[in-house]
């Protein structure tokens, strides 16, 4: 059996987003007697325990905590010093768990946030076999200009990598610009939520929910399932709501840094009736908000890749987006891409305009949404399911530096 040390900022049970999600999927799907995962993430609420085991991971949390704080405690004193504190506290913890139990390789989830600690570890462990992955959604230069005060450890992060996985060419041609040899470097997708993939949920369920949220039978629900922050853009899909019929509703899935400023835009337009906010959801539950939901609008301004669009296409949601960053992998618009077929409403960002005349046109044309959703879903079943990602991992990942 090998061990594999995994560094991320987060992991379950909370604030848990696309990447935290592929690690459990792809560590789900390796069985401990093969490989066992531990993994460093930060603690924040004191309620969690210092270790625990969940699902083949190990977890060990370390950092500064509070008694269940709320998401905008994270980034208050002295929550907030967590993140730089992680940089150095991780690899300190690292060797102290390496004398223990002897890792065979450590696995970095995102260069900005974990290449730092996972290279500091390397390099005082040459030996140890080092992968890197690239799930980073904000806009590259926003990331390079963060990590400056890093820059020469931010520039090993990558060019001491073994193998650097990156979950879309976008991020893959990053990885390039920043010293990565292309024998040392694997596109392996992100795949959708697998309970969006089957029936996971029952009617009696679906109708449930639509009555706590007062769904009505003529309403028209709008819906995104990512974390509230710029890069997702629903301030656009706020200020598009104005322009469309007054049946049509934009439900928000999730918390995150820009709920407050979302609440107030949707105050200030007198939205109060049409914009629904849930807060926190558990990831398990997700697929239910999408059940009840009749178009996925998301039109990010920047995207790694986007787990909450492929999981939208496994629910046969008509999906509404940009083709920002790894978006344009598969995002594929009548108008924009003739030759390809159609899998998405193509916006442009910052275009509220713009989507309102997507949503007119999906209600307009049910037997058009019926065909492009169905190629989306298909797409996502051959392309960018969970067990093909989990076995590329072990093949070209985890068996070369083992």
């Amino acid at each position: 059996m090998k061990r594999i040390l995994i560094f991320s900022l987060a992991y379950y049970p909370n604030n848990v987003s696309g990447a935290e999600a592929a690690v459990k999927e792809i560590t789900d799907r390796t069985t401990a007697d093969d490989i066992e995962f531990h993994l460093i993430t930060l603690r924040y609420n004191s309620d969690l325990l210092k270790e625990e085991k969940i699902g083949n991971v190990l977890v060990h949390r370390i950092g500064l905590t509070k008694k269940n704080p709320k998401f905008e405690d994270l980034g208050k004193m002295p929550l907030d010093l967590n993140k730089p504190l992680y940089q150095f506290l991780a690899p300190l913890k690292a060797c102290l768990l390496h004398r223990k139990y002897k890792y065979d390789a450590v696995w970095a989830m995102m260069a900005h946030s974990a290449g730092v600690p996972a290279v500091l570890f390397k390099i005082t462990h040459p030996k140890v076999g080092y992968v890197l992955t690239l799930q980073e959604g904000d806009p590259i230069d926003y990331i390079e200009k963060t990590m400056k005060p890093l820059w020469p450890l931010f520039t090993r992060a990558f060019t001491k990598a073994d193998k650097v996985q990156a979950i879309s060419t976008f991020l893959g041609n990053w990885a390039k610009s920043r010293g990565v040899k292309k024998e040392n470097l694997e596109i392996i997708h992100n795949g959708a939520n697998p309970r969006d993939l089957v029936e996971s949920v029952s009617e009696a369920e679906i109708a449930e929910l639509k009555k706590q949220l007062g769904k009505k039978a003529d309403d028209i629900y709008l819906v995104n399932t990512a974390r509230l922050v710029h890069q997702k853009a629903n301030d656009d899909v706020i200020r598009a709501l104005p322009l469309l019929p007054t049946n049509v509703h934009f439900l928000i899935v999730g918390d995150g840094p820009d709920e407050q400023m979302l609440k107030d835009l949707t105050k200030e337009l007198h939205l109060e009736n049409r914009v629904i906010f849930t807060g926190r959801v558990d990831r398990s539950v997700v697929t239910k908000y999408r059940k009840i939901s009749d178009i996925f609008v998301c039109p990010s301004r920047s995207e790694g890749l986007g787990n909450a669009f492929l999981s939208a296409m496994a629910s046969h949601l008509p999906v509404i987006a940009t083709q920002e960053g790894g978006l344009e992998e598969f995002i594929f618009d009548a108008v924009r891409n003739p030759n390809v077929p159609t899998t998405a409403w193509a916006v442009d960002k910052d275009s509220p305009e713009q989507i309102v005349s997507a949503v007119k046109d999906i209600l307009a044309n049910p037997e058009k949404v019926k065909r492009i959703t169905d190629t989306a879903r298909a797409m996502v079943e051959q392309k960018y399911n969970w067990a093909m990602i989990a076995r590329d991992m072990r093949e070209k990942i985890f068996k070369a530096i083992l």
